[in-house]
């Protein structure tokens, strides 16, 4: 590896965003995404120094039109020493029934199935604090379009995130549904559309 780029954030649909425009930034390979234990993510890339640099800098720039500062940090030539913090098994957190980290088809608790088409298919997330918060607008998102659930995500801290998929059209308007019926039941964290997101994002999803 030639240089590992490192990016810390907050929540995972803005975690997602983030990492669907660094990846398209630059010829950089996405390793995953690790929890903290708390509402930050973060985003393990590797590449060319030069490649990882500009895709931290647009992630850091994505992230700021979102609201949220990213910490990140290009690390050239890691030592040979750091490879059991990059690579570990993943596992799922028995506090709060999320997974430590998003690795590319390595979802422990499912079976490999068809991967969505990018090419056609949009990614719809939204995020809440709060399970009852998240249940309810998953029933409006599903009933407002012509939309197929994706999954569900824990990160800690209560964060839940939905996912679901279908055409821009139709991902927008549940989103935007799901967002709404919120309300009093819990916290909005993110709603977010990916028009059409990288296959390196696709692949760290629930299928």
């Amino acid at each position: 590896m030639n240089a590992l780029g490192l990016v810390e954030i907050p929540s995972f649909g803005i975690t997602a965003v983030v990492t669907d425009v660094a990846v398209k930034a630059a010829a950089v390979k996405l390793l995953g995404i690790e929890t903290t234990g708390n509402e930050k993510l973060l985003i393990r890339l590797a590449g060319e120094v030069a490649a990882v640099q500009a895709a931290l800098a647009a992630a850091a720039g994505r992230a700021g039109e979102m609201g949220v500062t990213a910490v990140v940090q290009c690390i050239a030539k890691p030592d040979a020493g750091m490879a059991g913090l990059i690579y570990f098994p993943n596992v799922e957190n028995p506090l709060y029934g999320g997974r430590d980290q998003f690795l590319p088809g390595a979802d422990p608790r499912q079976q490999p199935k068809k991967i969505m088409n990018t090419n056609q298919e949009a990614l719809g997330i939204l995020e809440t604090q709060g399970l009852t918060a998240i249940l309810e607008a998953t029933d409006v998102m599903l009933k407002a379009a012509n939309v197929t659930l994706v999954g569900k995500e824990k990160i800690g801290a209560a964060y839940v995130t939905v996912i679901v998929r279908g055409d821009v059209a139709a991902v927008t308007a549940a989103v935007e549904a799901g967002a709404q019926a919120v309300g009093p039941l819990g916290k909005l964290i993110a709603a977010h559309v990916i028009a059409r997101p990288h296959e390196d994002l696709v692949a760290l999803l629930p299928r």
